[in-house]
């Protein structure tokens, strides 16, 4: 690295250290990359030490940079609408890439799904999605129903709303009881795999056990539920968890036998990431309500949106206030609608092919791990895969820096948490770039657990 590249790289993260949070880390325990470069699924890296490293994100900037980095297509929309205005207040006035991303919304969502809301985060896409819910319920003279069922395991945001139907013991946010609302929780649905291009139930006893539990949760507290919201099939950061579809159309009898509405989050495996454009699909199931974000833009530029069938709007509009109580500043952005339709065009019509080629090269490469030279590690729980997601289970808690500094030596940049090094790769990454992501997993996790 030349001097002057390494002194700015010392320089900036000396800056930083002491002064910028990062996600679920101590303010002055840092081991940080810093990026100078971004390009199709490569990173550029320095560390402290003055390393360089060309890294494939392995990542996909948490599951939202599908399309890599610097994209034409993506630069163009950002450059063409920042020619025509960045920002406008949503209260009042609109504008054509709202209605434009709108229209391309309700198209590739589910056939029910008809209105929209925008959002600035998948968190606060959750917010109004419970907020809508209980609104919905007092609508319709069932003003008691205002708490939800959750699934253990589950993960939905990191807001107040959002993290009280976060699994409220082994999940991120157990430090928060008694702020957040209590809510209903249902035990972690059973463990699902692929098998001939289907997900079937590694028990299906433990699946029947499951629905009578879930039914009869659901009768005692229907009286005070507004809604359940779930991670359709895969759970994400709560242990990237694949679940039984059958338990999923069981949620669905039972929702509309109750009158609750059913709240899927599909923050993180929407458009394409499980093999499907939506892991609901898995069950042949539509949901009441549908949280979208992350890949949305792209990884662009920070949008979701919360979209909802005909009878919930409807429901709300014959309500005294008509109107749904939620209205962020940035709401509906410009720039991040233009982006984000020019995204849905490259889903549309890429996305899946594209998936299904990096799940094919994902399965190959965590299902045969011949190159481990010391073969596959004790530590190494299970090894699983959908879609474009590849998961490496591990019995202890994984060693998040050393893991990641060993990965990122095999040129990979990966984020391990709890006991998961996982991979949800961008949707262009070659089959080179998967068997790379699969062997230094693989070599990462035999150096630091074997």
């Amino acid at each position: 690295m030349p001097d002057t590249l390494l002194a700015t790289t010392s320089s900036l993260l000396t800056r930083e250290r002491g002064l910028v949070w990062h996600p679920y880390s101590a303010l002055r325990a840092q081991t940080l990359y810093a990026v100078r470069a971004a390009e199709g699924v490569r990173l550029r890296l320095a560390d402290a030490e003055g390393a360089e490293h060309e890294v494939i994100d392995a990542m996909s900037s948490w599951w939202s940079t599908i399309h890599g980095y610097r994209h034409p297509v993506l630069d163009d929309a950002v450059r063409e609408q920042t020619e025509r205005f960045s920002h406008v207040m949503f209260g009042g006035l609109t504008h054509e890439p709202a209605v434009e991303l709108a229209e391309r919304l309700v198209a590739m969502t589910p056939e029910s799904m008809r209105h929209v809301f925008f959002a600035d985060s998948g968190s606060v896409s959750v917010e109004v999605a419970l907020k809508l819910a209980v609104q919905v319920q007092a609508a319709q003279d069932r003003p008691e129903r205002r708490r939800f069922i959750a699934l253990r395991g589950g993960y939905h945001g990191d807001t107040a709303g959002a993290m009280s139907v976060c699994d409220p013991v082994d999940g991120m946010h157990a430090a928060f009881a008694g702020h957040v609302a209590e809510q209903v929780f249902l035990p972690r649905p059973p463990a699902a795999r692929l098998v001939g291009g289907e997900l079937r139930a590694l028990d299906e006893v433990a699946v029947a056990q499951w629905c009578v539990e879930a039914e009869r949760a659901i009768a005692d507290h229907a009286h005070e539920v507004a809604g359940v919201i779930v991670e359709p099939i895969l759970q994400g950061a709560g242990g990237m968890h694949i679940w039984a579809p059958d338990c999923l159309r069981h949620l669905r009898e039972l929702t509309t036998a109750h009158g609750i509405l059913l709240i899927h989050d599909e923050i993180a495996t929407g458009f394409g990431r499980t093999g499907r454009m939506w892991a609901g699909e898995w069950a042949g199931v539509e949901p009441d309500i549908l949280c979208v974000g992350k890949a949305l833009t792209g990884g662009y530029l920070t949008l979701a949106a919360m979209l909802c069938s005909s009878a919930v709007a409807d429901a709300l509009e014959g309500s005294d206030t008509a109107a749904l109580l939620h209205g962020p500043t940035f709401m509906a952005n410009p720039l991040a609608c233009a982006v984000a339709s020019a995204s849905l065009d490259l889903v549309r019509t890429h996305a899946l092919d594209q998936v299904h080629q990096v799940g094919a090269a994902l399965s190959s490469a965590l299902a045969s791990p011949s190159h481990v030279t010391s073969g596959l590690p004790r530590s190494v729980r299970d090894l699983r895969t959908l879609g474009a997601v590849g998961v490496i289970e591990l019995d202890p808690p994984v060693d998040v820096t050393a893991v990641t500094r060993a990965a990122v030596r095999r040129g990979v940049w990966v984020r391990p948490f709890r006991n998961l090094v996982y991979t949800m790769p961008p949707y262009t990454s070659t089959p080179e770039d998967v068997a790379m992501i699969g062997a230094a997993l693989l070599d990462a996790v035999a150096e630091v657990h074997g």
